[in-house]
């Protein structure tokens, strides 16, 4: 799929948490959306964006694989996918790389997560990057949790009540 000078390719596919999309740019993963009741849902989700190709057509079908064994309970580690991260500031780029390291079955609180970021005071600003994510479960923003464990928002369909759905299937 190809879009002036940017190489697109998105793919939708079932999992036990509902309709995934993804959309890679070159390599990288741009977008990714889940939890929907439909095939539709989930391409209308990912907005202005190339048709769906089969998974085994785009950049890196076995994270397709990898993105269904988490919804079935695995326990997956996505630090090694590559994310297209051109969108976002310097400070945002640190919380998404801070973020990225809470490993499976783990949370942060926002304040901890601005301090690994180098910004101790800007919990407030690490929830609006979380709020901000593309590309949940690879950038694992259901992990950021305020204090004293309380969940705060969740961008996908269900909210707050799919982020606890998130963290039980990882038994946090």
């Amino acid at each position: 799929m190809q879009r002036n000078d940017d190489h697109f390719c998105a793919t939708v596919f079932r999992s036990s948490l509902g309709w995934f999309g993804v959309v890679w740019r070159g390599q990288a993963v741009s977008r990714l959306t889940f939890g929907h009741r439909t095939r539709k849902a989930a391409i209308d989700a990912l907005g202005d964006m190339p048709s769906p190709v089969a998974p085994e057509n785009c950049p890196h079908p076995q994270l397709v694989t990898r993105l269904q064994d988490y919804a079935d309970g695995g326990p997956q580690d996505f630090s090694d996918v590559p994310v297209e991260a051109s969108h976002l500031t310097p400070f945002g780029r640190r919380v998404m790389e801070a973020c990225r390291k809470i490993p499976y079955g783990s949370t942060s609180s926002y304040a901890a997560l601005a301090q690994a970021a180098g910004s101790p005071k800007a919990a407030r600003a690490v929830g609006q990057c979380m709020a901000a994510n593309r590309v949940p479960l690879i950038v694992p923003c259901h992990r950021v949790v305020g204090a004293g464990g309380r969940l705060g928002g969740f961008s996908a369909p269900g909210g707050v009540d799919f982020k606890r759905r998130l963290l039980q299937l990882e038994s946090v």
